[in-house]
């Protein structure tokens, strides 16, 4: 890359930001690559070329590929739960997780999919169940029993993981607003439930 186009680059970014923002940038290329629809094609040198960084900058914010898988993964989650997090109903936390994950399907495949091609993953999905569960067991629930609110929770998440990742494969014939409306409608039904 000529010396100009790297000025251009980084000119007017402040040397303490600038790794911060090369950071970023590694990790919308490893999300683009972890979820492509194909299958993962995520290499350090590829990540590289994606995000237009040498392999020096990649090994000033990660140690290795798998940290990096981490990282990316962890990205996704994180705006995941965001997402939910600022949902003030069922139907609008669907509607958000919607957007996030089917509307921008590459995000859903990190999330959903990659894990089944990513040894290093098992160990980040098996970590970030249970915050998926207690906000739903927080949030979506209304069950005064806590074991049964769990219970209901854990099976909401299996049964809806279960579905997006159907959808996200294409293994499910609906429209969009019919699958919102399914997922929606198993939410009302089960988390007013008391037995």
């Amino acid at each position: 890359m000529p010396s100009s186009q790297r000025r251009g680059r980084w000119s007017g970014v402040p040397l303490a930001e600038r790794q911060t923002l090369r950071r970023d940038e590694f990790i919308a290329a490893g999300v683009q690559l972890l979820g492509d629809e194909h299958g993962p094609k995520l290499t350090i040198r590829s990540a590289c070329r994606a995000a237009a960084l040498t392999e020096r900058y990649f090994y000033e914010s990660f140690t290795d590929r798998d940290e990096f898988v981490r990282a990316v993964y962890d990205d996704v989650c994180t705006r995941a739960m965001a997402a939910l997090l600022s949902a003030h109903t069922p139907r609008d936390a669907v509607d958000r997780f919607v957007a996030l994950m089917v509307d921008d399907p590459v995000r859903g495949r990190v999330l959903l999919l990659a894990p089944e091609t990513e040894p290093v993953l098992t160990q980040s999905g098996a970590e970030w169940m249970p915050t998926f569960i207690e906000l739903l067991q927080r949030t979506l629930t209304r069950i005064n029993d806590p074991a049964l609110q769990q219970m209901v929770a854990t099976g909401l998440i299996g049964a809806l993981t279960a579905l997006f990742t159907a959808y996200l494969d294409g293994r499910l014939v609906a429209s969009r607003t019919q699958f919102i409306e399914y997922c929606v409608n198993m939410l009302l039904s089960t988390s007013t439930t008391e037995r």
